[in-house]
C-alpha cells in the first residue's frame, strides 16, 4: 500500500459524558465518518480535529427504547470523549492512535453544520484536546518565585494545573521569573511566559513557542528547533509525473504553492529589522533606551538559520552607508519587566542582569524579531499522508527551476530546510493526504543537490 491510500479508522467512538459509567452512551460512528482532518500548529497550545460524519441507518436508543440517529440520540452537548485510532496505510507511517486513555481523547468542542432529513443525517464534529477543557475551568492564582527558571515554572503549571503528563520536550531556560498568575488561564501564562524565555543551550537566545503535538506538550526555543536534524526522506517535486499509488513516490511533493511577496513594508512597521524601545525602570524609575538590530543576530556565520542567504537590506540612499536595518522602523514604550520582586529584595541587587531576568528589554526585543524573522519565506505543500512528521520538526524540500530548459535542475532560492509551522492530516473515503505550511527565516540551501 502507499501513503496516498485510503486509511482505514480501527476505532472511533462517541462517548456521552455522563459522570457514571453505566449511564454512559457510547456510538460506534468509524462507518459514518466520510472525512477526518487532524491538525497541529506551532501557534497553537493544543491539538485540534474535526470530522464529518454521514450516517443513513446506524443510531443509538433513546429513553424509550427507540432507535434515533446519532446526533439526536447522544444528543451532543459538547464534552463528549471521542476515541480515535487510525490504522497505518503504509509501511512508512505509524498508527494515529489517541485510543489508549483519557489522557489521549479528544473532546466534542462544537458540532456545526447540522442537516437531518428523513433517511439520513450530516454533521460535523470539531474536536479539542482535554486540556484545552481544563485551561478554561482552571485559573492560576499562585505567586512563582524570583529564583525559579521560567522552564521550571511552565512544567509546574501543566502538571499541577492542567494535570497533564501528556509532555513531551520543555527546553531549559536560563533566566528566574518571578510572577503572580493573577487568575489567568494556564495557556495564556504559558504563551506569555515563552516571550521571556531565554534558552540555556543555544547562546543565550530568546524567542519560544509552546504547542502540542500528537507525542505531547512542548515549550520549545525557535533556535533549538531550527538546529535540529532533518526528517528523512527529503521531499522533492518533480513536474510531469503522475502521482499514482505507488510507495516509491509516497515522498513526492504533490502540489505546492510559494509565498514569493516578501511584504517588506509590513516588517518594517512591525520593527521586525530594527527598533527602538524605551523602558521605564519601576524599581529605579529611571528610563532605558535601547535600539535593537537584526543584523546583530541574524544571518551571521555560524548562526542557526534555516537558510544561508545573509540578510540584505536596501541602503536608505546612494549617498548614505546606512541600511533599512540601521534605523529604528518601530518605536515601543512600556513599563521595563523585571519581574515580581519579593519583600526582602534591595533595589540595588536589580542591576544584577542574571536577577533583572537576564536583561528583559534585550529578551523582549530579541524575542520580536524572532518571531518576525521565522515567517521570511513561507511554502504551502501537499503530500501523501505521513504521520511521522509532526509541528516544529523540520524537513528539506527540493524544488524545481521554472526556466523549460534547466526544471532538471533545482531552484537555490526556494529549495532547502523548512520548520513546520501547520500541519494537516486528511482522510477521505478514498485517499489521505498531509498538507504542511512550511516557514523558513532566510531564503536560500544550505546544500547543494541536482535532481536528475
Amino acid at each position: 500500500m502507499a501513503a496516498v491510500d485510503k486509511s482505514a479508522y480501527e476505532i472511533f467512538l462517541v462517548e456521552s459524558n455522563e459522570k457514571d459509567p453505566k449511564a454512559r452512551k457510547t456510538v460506534d460512528i468509524s462507518q459514518g465518518v466520510v472525512g477526518f482532518t487532524y491538525f497541529e500548529n506551532i501557534m497553537s497550545p493544543t491539538l485540534t480535529a474535526r470530522a464529518i460524519v454521514v450516517n443513513t441507518g446506524g443510531g443509538t436508543p433513546d429513553e424509550d427504547g427507540h432507535m434515533v440517529g446519532v446526533y439526536n440520540g447522544l444528543p451532543f452537548r459538547g464534552g463528549e470523549r471521542v476515541i480515535i485510532k487510525i490504522a497505518s496505510n503504509s509501511p512508512n507511517n505509524p498508527t494515529l492512535d489517541f485510543s489508549q486513555d483519557i489522557t489521549g481523547y479528544f473532546f466534542v468542542s462544537s458540532v456545526s453544520d447540522v442537516m437531518v432529513e428523513a433517511q439520513r443525517e450530516i454533521f460535523t464534529i470539531n474536536l479539542i484536546s482535554r486540556e484545552a477543557l481544563s485551561n478554561e475551568t482552571v485559573k492560576v492564582g499562585k505567586k512563582f518565585p524570583t529564583s525559579q527558571k521560567i522552564s521550571d515554572s511552565v512544567k509546574d503549571i501543566l502538571k499541577n494545573y492542567l494535570k497533564s503528563d501528556k509532555v513531551n520536550e520543555i527546553d531549559e531556560t536560563i533566566n528566574p521569573y518571578g510572577f503572580i498568575g493573577n487568575l489567568k488561564k494556564p495557556f495564556s501564562i504559558i504563551t506569555w511566559l515563552a516571550s521571556k524565555s531565554v534558552s540555556e543551550s543555544k547562546d543565550n537566545s530568546a524567542g519560544f513557542l509552546f504547542f502540542e503535538t500528537k507525542d505531547g506538550f512542548n515549550f520549545k526555543s525557535i533556535d533549538n528547533l531550527i538546529s535540529k536534524e532533518p526528517i528523512k526522506p527529503d521531499y522533492t517535486y518533480k513536474p510531469n509525473v503522475v502521482n499514482t499509488s505507488d510507495p516509491k513516490k509516497d515522498f513526492n511533493i504533490l502540489k505546492y504553492n510559494i509565498d514569493r511577496s516578501q511584504e517588506l513594508l509590513t516588517k518594517l512597521e512591525r520593527g521586525a529589522y530594527s527598533s527602538e524601545r524605551y523602558y521605564i525602570n519601576p524599581v529605579s524609575f529611571k528610563p532605558e533606551i535601547r535600539h535593537f538590530k537584526s543584523t546583530d543576530y541574524m544571518g551571521k556565520d555560524g548562526a542557526d538559520n534555516l537558510g544561508d542567504e545573509k540578510i540584505k537590506l536596501p541602503y536608505l540612499s546612494d549617498d548614505d552607508d546606512r541600511h533599512l536595518g540601521d534605523l529604528p522602523t518601530r518605536i515601543f514604550v512600556s513599563m521595563l519587566d523585571i519581574g515580581t520582586i519579593e519583600k526582602d529584595a534591595k533595589d540595588e541587587g536589580w542591576n544584577d542582569p542574571v536577577k533583572r531576568n537576564a536583561d528583559p528589554a534585550k529578551v523582549q526585543a530579541q524575542s520580536m524579531m524572532r518571531y518576525n524573522q521565522l515567517f521570511s519565506q513561507v511554502v504551502e505543500i501537499t503530500v501523501p499522508l505521513n504521520t511521522n512528521l509532526t509541528a516544529g520538526a523540520v524537513i528539506r524540500c527540493i524544488f524545481p527551476r521554472i526556466d523549460r530548459a534547466k526544471r532538471k535542475d533545482e531552484d537555490k532560492n526556494t529549495s532547502g530546510l523548512y520548520m513546520i509551522k501547520e500541519l494537516a492530516h486528511y482522510f477521505d473515503t478514498q485517499h489521505s493526504f498531509t498538507k504542511l505550511k512550511l516557514v523558513r527565516d532566510t531564503a536560500g540551501r544550505k546544500w547543494l543537490k541536482i535532481i536528475y
